[in-house]
């Protein structure tokens, strides 16, 4: 009895062993494991230079790290995101980056909308109107930050001479606190504005024409139609546009550089990224901007990590 309990076993060990030979076998046999050799290296290489990056900055944001010889790993602490979550810029910061978040978003999103549901009703020179309205999109963020530093120039301005021509007095579009912000905003939604119009346009025209039919024989109207049945279907294209637009609103330190050329920002304008290289490359303060960064990068893995989450759910990862 105690053979044949031992014969068992040992046959168990074997199909066991068997099993495991042929998953390897499998395995090895994969095409991922034989183009390792043309991806494997570009991978490790990137992940040294992204990952490597990151590690190295979390690490640093933990010391009183100035730039000069090598951080001091000895006494680790958070005193750096202490010091940045009670200091009154880093606060004014973090708000200017709240209201262009949000703003810039919401009206990026309805204007973008409103624009792709006129051009999917035909209206007239629509193709014309499409290339105009993307065109922006296509600029670099320092191509743009000029055009508008032009057309917000006090004495010579478009915006000013239109102003001046209403009887109103010049406005100092981005030397005024109280509206330097808004008219940042209103540059960023002029460029991207074109993009979230293709997003909503490329899902208007993937919904099928019966249910406008079926939504006209039954007597809705255009707005309602749109308001009650297909504005809802277009909420992936909702949610893929707003987080690039909530992404860059968090990291808009090009266009904000490129506007005046120096590291700090008209007044009312200061957000965490320009003053988390303000601090780095003026002050030397690289551990406290290494707070700073390592926030900003919490900040975005929040709004890219729910839209992640909710691809997987719907079966897109």
């Amino acid at each position: 009895m105690a053979t044949h309990d031992n014969t068992e076993q040992v046959t168990d060990t074997t199909d066991e062993a068997v099993g495991w030979e042929s998953k390897l076998r499998y395995f090895l046999n994969s095409d991922f494991v034989r183009s390792a050799p043309y991806w494997g290296i570009p991978f490790v290489l990137m992940s040294i230079a992204v990952y490597g990056g990151i590690g190295y900055n979390f690490a640093i944001s933990f010391t009183d790290y100035e730039g000069l010889g090598t951080p001091d790993y000895s006494t680790l602490d958070l005193e750096m995101y202490t010091q940045a979550l009670s200091s009154d810029a880093f606060i004014s910061a973090a708000q200017n980056n709240l209201v262009l978040l949000v703003g810039f978003t919401t009206i990026c999103l309805v204007l973008g909308l409103f624009l792709a549901v006129l051009l999917d009703h035909g209206i007239r020179f629509s193709e014309k109107f499409q290339t105009v309205y993307l065109l922006p999109m296509s600029l670099s963020f320092v191509v743009t930050a000029q055009l508008w530093l032009w057309m917000f120039n006090v004495e010579s301005g478009i915006l000013n001479l239109v102003v001046t021509t209403l009887g109103f007095n010049p406005v100092d579009w981005l030397g005024n606190p109280s509206i330097a912000l808004g008219a940042v905003i209103f540059a960023l939604i002029w460029q991207f504005s074109g993009y979230t119009m293709v997003v909503y346009l490329a899902g208007l025209q993937s919904i099928p024409d019966d249910q406008f039919e079926a939504a006209r024989v039954d007597g809705a109207s255009i707005i309602r139609t749109y308001l009650r049945i297909i504005v809802p279907q277009l909420k992936e294209a909702s949610v893929s546009a707003a987080v690039v637009l909530m992404v860059f609103a968090l990291k808009a330190f090009t266009f904000l550089y490129a506007l005046v050329g120096r590291y700090r920002p008209p007044n009312g304008t200061d957000i965490l990224a320009t003053l988390m290289v303000r601090r780095a490359f003026k002050f030397g303060e690289w551990a406290y901007s290494a707070a700073i960064a390592t926030m900003l990068l919490i900040m975005a893995l929040g709004v890219i990590g729910p839209y992640l989450y909710y691809q997987y759910k719907q079966g897109s990862l």
